[in-house]
């Protein structure tokens, strides 16, 4: 792959933990052997780029450019990089990447790599960029048929509830809850109704009922009004609950949900989970958290979103603002998530 003169690109970093977002200018970087340069079209800005800005990482190292929800074009590559072309469109993930040789990868997990586990945005510079380089490993294809801003929250939104359904263990016609309609609710209640899940969406109020059924649920649970484990119950039990709040308690009222052997999978990071025991040992139920995916489940999330007209719901904001974007995003206001777009003027 061929190299262009360096040149200026625009960031937004943190320069220090709890600093402010700054918008500076940087050379463009040359990808190492084994790497690519992305030019970037669309980042999503995901809670989990909170553990940049307010420096809970363990090791982080600063001034750090966050964002690993990233569409763009690949527009160099370093040596070693054969099976991608300049041109190309591609995605990168909260996955970068592995070692392939500890126990973990031995056994093919590779989320739980004890070596070299790579993390976008947090090892090396993301995707609140206008380019950015990357592992070729952590590549995904975008299908043309997807715009970059609606791909950029399936990677890490999307792969992480598509990864935690499709593993869950459900087939179709299961009952499934899917715990919240926010930035990965909306996008878990597309993905089990697609799948062929009776799914069941549980938010509370009344408001979100409507949004539920054009989402693609069979039944709106207001936890408000009603209790979601009873309701839940009355359906039969659910297979699976997928748990995409990050609110423990909301996560323990559904447990009794959950018909026998049923699984609560917990995708939204929240505080200390209260379980009674009885109720997971009378039914055999468990409680499992899901890690988001590699690149290959990425790109599966992508075909599939493509295939099944799985679709964000998103807030847009020009690199410049990146730092109203995080604020709208930690909110928990946005409707549903919020992606810059490089080719975005605000």
């Amino acid at each position: 792959m061929e190299k262009v003169m360096a040149k200026k690109m625009r960031v937004a970093l943190v320069p220090h933990a709890k600093g402010p977002f700054e918008i500076v200018e940087r050379e463009i970087p040359e990808p190492q052997a084994g790497w690519v340069r992305i030019k970037v079209q669309a980042c999503g800005v995901c809670h989990s780029d909170s553990l940049v800005k307010d420096g809970t990482w363990p090791g982080i190292q600063y001034p750090r450019i966050p964002g690993h929800e990233v569409i763009g074009i690949i527009d160099a590559g370093g040596s070693g990089v054969a099976e991608w072309k300049l041109g190309q469109r591609v995605g990168v993930g909260w996955h970068a990447g592995h070692c392939g040789h500890c126990d973990s990868c031995r056994c093919g997990d590779f989320f739980a790599c004890q070596v070299a586990l790579l993390t976008t945005g947090i090892s090396f510079d993301g995707g609140y960029a206008e380019y950015m380089t990357a592992p070729a490993a952590a590549l995904a294809l975008v299908p043309e048929d997807l715009s970059s801003v609606d791909s950029a929250p399936l990677m890490c939104a999307g792969i992480t509830t598509f990864n935690a359904l499709r593993n869950s263990g459900a087939r179709p016609g299961d009952v499934v809850g899917v715990l919240g309609i926010g930035g990965l609710g909306h996008l878990g209640v597309q993905f089990a109704a697609k799948m062929g899940f009776k799914t069941v969406a549980i938010a509370r109020g009344k408001d979100k009922g409507p949004l539920a059924k054009k989402l693609g649920a069979s039944h709106y649970i207001d936890s408000q009004e009603k209790n979601p484990a009873a309701e839940l119950t009355k359906l039969g039990g659910a297979k699976v609950i997928i748990a995409t709040v990050t609110n423990a308690d909301a996560m323990t009222a559904v447990l009794g949900g959950l018909a026998a052997n049923g699984v609560l999978m917990v995708i939204g990071a929240a505080g200390p989970l209260s379980v009674d025991p009885i109720l997971l040992i009378g039914g055999r139920r468990s409680v499992k958290g899901w890690y988001s995916g590699t690149s290959i489940d990425s790109q599966d999330t992508l075909r599939f979103s493509a295939l099944a007209g799985v679709q964000s719901m998103n807030e847009i904001f020009p690199l410049e603002k990146a730092a109203e974007a995080y604020e709208r995003m930690m909110s928990g206001k946005a409707r549903f998530r919020v992606v810059l777009s490089m080719e975005s003027k605000g």
